[in-house]
């Protein structure tokens, strides 16, 4: 079976409904992408999402001043290198489909070949009305 999507409903309050509205909004995404998000984490760490108001987060020394999430740079050589990679993947990827169907081609040949060529010995003592050689 696939992975199917289910529906969760229930009910909040009508504050709470807004003030998840606004979250929303200031994050730009949909109300139910809201819900995704808390889901994945919470599924993601077993259960173990702590809620922390965000006044805590300044005032926490591990904090850094980078905005969350962080964002690394990267050069563009990687970037070009990495695509070539994957480039070169795709195509090995469909020589070796391709070597496959070539093999499998073979094999067949190879098999409808093996049932011609077979030769029986009685075939071939039917076939002889010689006399037989005689040593000595």
């Amino acid at each position: 079976m696939g992975n199917k999507n289910k529906t969760i409903s229930f009910r909040v309050n009508e504050d709470a409904f807004e003030t998840l509205r606004e979250i929303a909004e200031q994050r730009d995404i949909s109300l139910s992408a809201v819900f995704r998000d808390y889901v994945q984490t919470l599924v993601a760490h077993d259960g173990q999402v702590k809620v922390v108001p965000e006044h805590e987060i300044d005032e926490s020394p591990s904090s850094s001043p980078e905005s969350f999430p962080p964002k690394v740079e990267v050069p563009k050589s990687f970037i070009r290198e990495h695509e070539r990679l994957e480039l070169e993947a795709e195509h090995l990827r469909e020589q070796l489909d391709e070597y496959k169907r070539y093999v499998t081609k073979l094999s067949q040949q190879l098999e409808e070949q093996e049932a011609e060529d077979v030769i029986q010995l009685e075939d071939l003592d039917g076939e002889r009305e010689e006399e037989p050689f005689r040593l000595g």
